[in-house]
């Protein structure tokens, strides 16, 4: 087994049975398992487009078959620390759209929330029902020490990768049942039914009767299209796009052979701006005209809520543990990784002087694009990035190269540590707030590398949590 140093050790007690299975396994078994994996997955069609590339209806997230393992204790003290930061996050964003008291306090900047694009001035004043704007978070974890973990990022605009999750277990359970035999692996086959009651838990106040649930995809071109899809068929309920949508008299409809059904609860897989042309972007295809006026007249409530990518935001991020403290009244459980803001000139001078040792990341980027990784850069790549950390140095922030943990991961030349993050799933309705033990294990597939974007070249894991 690997620690966080990537160093071969002895493995943590949760990995003993692992490693012992590996030990008895023959290396053309692995290996035959393992390409019964990416059959299995090429199959069922998961595959994840990467926009730009010419090949990328075909690419598949490699899987690797060697599980990801966590104790009970562990995932104890990472579920108080998700509950703690996404309790946060909602509340701050009810505060941003609302009276800002943060900012009155001298706790934000108040530019840093006014000047952001995804600061949302139709969302002012629209309280989404019982005042839950993220329903579903996608946390991303990483660990750095034998008990040490930290936030990577928060996802709460529209978290990918759940079905992957899923997807993993299943493809353990038919794969290597003799291993998943021998642990108590907590189950995380209740999600979809969670998901779906947290959906129905916010249903508008004008509501009545079982609400209607539906799951809105940009469409197939989408690089998550596959998984749209997949939760709207775990879940029961229609996917639609937007031309399958009209507003009448401030209420959503879907089109059925049955005639018009009125839609309650939107999960909606489309950015804020293409939601309404009306309201946002006039060009966008993607959404429904008045879709903001239903959810303004009370007749819809859409998740996660519309203006919810304010705390999607890297600069956001920067002053989480300030959040955490002010909403919740304690420091945060779960630490963020250490941030310079490099619109801060202090912070910009630091940064600039160490870039080559530094990551650094646009405040509103995603899926590993737009960042440097200083110590895997080329000198023209440092040069590029010093550039426009001088021109716009307000759309950066740096953090230093974690040694993150490594997990023991089936490579083409055998078993090789390769370095690991964790996207545990949070969902908040009105009964509360509820995470299935584990989450997507990703995993940076490229031997040293520290990107385990699927859209850079990474590959996913079963994650386990063991019962005592």
């Amino acid at each position: 087994m690997t620690g966080h140093s990537g160093e071969l050790e002895g493995p943590r007690d949760c990995y003993a049975a692992v490693a012992l299975w590996l030990r008895e396994s023959p290396d053309e078994f692995l290996q035959t398992r393992r390409a019964q994996a990416e059959l299995f997955f090429r199959r069922i069609g998961i595959t994840f487009a990467v926009y730009g590339d010419a090949d990328a209806g075909e690419r598949l997230i490699p899987f690797d078959i060697v599980p990801r393992v966590l104790s009970r204790k562990e995932w104890t003290r990472l579920e108080a620390g998700l509950v703690q930061r996404v309790t946060a996050l909602n509340a701050f964003l009810g505060d941003m759209y609302g009276t800002r008291d943060i900012i009155r306090a001298g706790v934000l900047p108040e530019d840093l929330i006014l000047r952001n694009p995804q600061f949302l001035l139709p969302a002012i004043g629209l309280k989404p029902a019982h005042g839950i704007y993220v329903h579903i978070a996608g946390i991303d974890l990483v660990r750095t020490g034998a008990d040490e973990f930290h936030v990577l990022e928060d996802n709460v605009r529209t978290p990918s990768g759940v079905s992957y999750m899923l997807e993993n277990r299943e493809v353990m359970h038919r794969l290597l049942p003799e291993l998943v035999e021998r642990h108590r692996v907590a189950p995380i086959e209740e999600y979809p039914e969670a998901l779906l009651q947290t959906l129905r838990s916010v249903a508008p106040p004008r509501c009545t009767g079982d609400p209607t649930v539906a799951v809105l995809t940009p469409g197939f071109h989408n690089s998550a299209y596959y998984e749209h899809g997949f939760l709207a068929d775990k879940l029961g309920v229609e996917l639609v796009e937007g031309n399958d949508l009209f507003v009448s008299d401030d209420i959503l409809f879907m089109r059925t052979t049955e005639g018009p059904k009125r839609v309650d609860v939107l999960y909606r897989r489309v950015d804020d701006a293409y939601l309404d042309p009306l309201v946002f972007r006039p060009d966008s295809m993607l959404g429904v005209p008045g879709l903001m006026a239903a959810h303004a007249a009370g007749n819809l409530s859409v998740a996660n809520a519309v203006g919810a990518g304010i705390a999607d935001d890297k600069a956001i991020y920067s002053y989480m543990p300030e959040i955490v403290r002010f909403y919740t009244g304690r420091d945060a459980i779960l630490p963020n990784v250490p941030t310079w803001r490099c619109r801060e000139p202090d912070a910009l001078a630091h940064v600039l002087d160490r870039l080559p040792e530094l990551v650094v990341k646009e405040v509103d980027g995603s899926g590993g694009y737009g960042m440097l990784v200083g110590p895997h850069a080329t000198s023209e790549e440092i040069a590029e990035f010093r550039a426009k950390l001088a021109a716009t140095p307000d759309k950066f922030i740096a953090q230093p190269t974690l040694a993150l943990s490594t997990c023991p991961t089936l490579a083409d030349e055998g078993l090789a540590p390769r370095h690991v993050d964790l996207r545990p799933f949070v969902l908040t309705g009105a009964t509360g707030t509820k995470i299935v033990p584990g989450g997507l294990t990703r995993v940076a597939l490229r031997p040293g590398s520290l990107v385990v974007n699927s859209s850079q070249g990474g590959g996913t894991k079963d994650t386990w949590v063991l019962d005592d």
